[in-house]
């Protein structure tokens, strides 16, 4: 093998690594209202994540992977990719094993910037960073709860007053709100494979591409398929971790409002995957985590008018590890490549 081709396979093997930390830490995203309001068991939750985040990996994953692999840092190299890698999956890792829901969005972006700081103080490299698909991104990054949590508030309000007239007609009108639940994680994990496949992958789209000669959608399907093993991995071994965090611990789910707060979080993710690409040419890598536990906090506040009903502790250190999550991956990646390109 050639260098390039030792630090593509190294950097592939960094992708299933993250891959696998999409699964671990972000199972939980469209899962945790299922389980959490125990419309089904934690086993059969995962199965159906791992399925339909393969299929919108596949079908959808392109849209944001190119934002990642060729928007935000210009021509990123086998090294830098690979220690961008490297630094996401180490932060995604000690969060997931704390069993703290970040963002996986956040710690790849961070990631990739910390690359392109490399390069513009180590190497004196013309400004590689598109700095105006990063404030697009980030400000993606402040409307997406905002919206979720609007969304949710609305939803909820619909489906009580939906509750409200079931009740006098239907005996079991709760097996309604399962089935919507069970469509809900299936519509989530889609959307979420659609959003968050880019983040393991999405880095070595250019590299591949630019060493193979291989076209760009063609390196992102294969790209993405390999991503879905790597989550559907992660998603098996540590996923219950996260998924018991948002689904239990910030506040307690009936059926009414992890209805309300699953759709929330499927329509938004959805919508910056795909209204994005079609107006601007590339789709909004978005936290899905962030949608996911600010549906929870929405609709705990439409239940009871206030923050009483939500785990305040909990909440508390969810919102700290995501305002840590960016730095921490930008430093990490960063100091990464710094020591690497010492011995190359």
């Amino acid at each position: 093998m050639v260098p390039g081709d030792i630090f593509v396979v190294l950097g592939l093997i960094a992708a299933m690594y993250i891959a696998w930390n999409l699964g671990a830490n972000d199972a939980a995203n469209p899962t945790n209202f299922a389980v959490g309001s125990g419309a089904i068991s934690l086993r059969n939750a995962i199965i159906m994540f791992s399925l339909f985040a393969a299929i919108g990996a596949i079908l959808q994953g392109y849209m944001v992977m190119k934002t990642i692999g060729k928007g935000v840092v210009r021509d990123i190299e086998p090294i830098g990719a690979l220690a961008a890698s490297i630094a996401a999956g180490l932060w995604v890792t000690l969060a997931t094993w704390k069993g703290l829901p970040v963002s996986t969005t956040h710690s790849t972006v961070g990631s990739v910037l910390g690359i392109g700081l490399a390069y513009i103080l180590l190497e004196s490299r013309p400004t590689p960073i598109n700095w105006g698909i990063v404030a697009t991104v980030v400000l993606s990054w402040v409307t997406s709860p905002l919206s979720t949590i609007a969304l949710s508030v609305l939803l909820y309000s619909v489906f009580s007053r939906l509750e409200k007239i079931l009740v006098s007609k239907i005996k079991e009108y709760y097996k309604i709100f399962k089935y919507m639940l069970l469509f809900n994680l299936a519509f989530s994990a889609y959307a979420f494979g659609a959003n968050d496949v880019g983040n393991a992958t999405g880095v070595y789209v250019s590299v591949i591409s630019k060493l193979y000669g291989i076209p760009d959608r063609t390196t992102m399907l294969y790209l993405a398929a390999l991503g879905s093993v790597g989550i559907a991995l992660g998603a098996f071994t540590w996923g219950y971790r996260v998924i018991r965090t948002v689904g239990f611990n910030i506040t307690r789910l009936d059926y009414v409002m992890a209805t309300a707060a699953g759709l929330s979080n499927a329509l938004v993710v959805w919508l910056f995957s795909t209204i994005p690409k079609i107006y601007l040419g590339y789709g909004m890598p978005i936290s899905t985590t962030h949608a996911s536990v600010s549906s929870v906090i929405g609709v705990g506040i439409a239940r009871s008018r206030s923050l009483k009903s939500l785990n305040i502790r909990t909440v508390s250190l969810i919102i700290a590890s995501w305002i840590l999550t960016v730095p921490i991956a930008a430093s990490l990646s960063f100091a990464i490549y710094y020591v690497v390109r010492l011995f190359i």
